[in-house]
């Protein structure tokens, strides 16, 4: 006797896509920074064509128009954003903090999800900046921290790093 769970038929199996990297769209030659333009890196773009990156926008992903208003962290770095300790703001004043929280959360689902342990974002941006970001007066100054996105994925074990300097393919 042929037992039930034998004779139902199974889904053909399809391996998951295997991706090394998380990359900041705008490094992949995508128009979605907040001038509406991108932030080509050659070697970027060629990890994301290998198919070896998958390839996000966090600020979009969170809902951010194409182009949009220059918008900083106010009041500490994305730790603090995480924390609810700091806000993200418009050039205007407007707050976008809830937008850059969404796409960082839907950047780090996508990431887990894709057993993703290795990041290349955009340096400088409140959403992707690592190591340093722009200090929230919007007078091009720089101060320590990360980005919202970077924040969370750190937190996450992924291990994030800017697109400047050299990476193994």
């Amino acid at each position: 006797m042929v037992s039930r769970k034998s004779r139902r038929s199974k889904a053909p199996s399809q391996a998951p896509h295997t991706y090394r990297y998380l990359v900041s769209a705008c490094l992949a030659g995508i128009d979605c920074t907040h001038k509406g333009g991108n932030k080509f890196d050659r070697r970027i773009a060629k990890i994301a064509a290998s198919g070896l990156a998958l390839v996000v926008c966090p600020e979009v992903l969170g809902g951010s128009a194409v182009p949009r208003e220059a918008c900083e962290i106010s009041g500490g770095s994305g730790s603090d954003v995480l924390d609810g300790k700091a806000r993200v703001r418009t050039v205007s004043g407007k707050d976008v903090t809830r937008n850059l929280l969404r796409g960082a959360r839907m950047a780090a689902r996508l990431a887990r999800r894709s057993n993703i342990k290795k990041a290349i974002l955009k340096s400088k941006s409140p959403s992707c900046g690592s190591g340093r970001i722009y200090d929230g007066t919007f007078s091009g100054s720089l101060r320590r921290g990360d980005g919202v996105t970077t924040a969370l994925l750190r937190r996450g074990g992924i291990k994030v790093r800017a697109e400047r300097g050299s990476y193994a393919i």
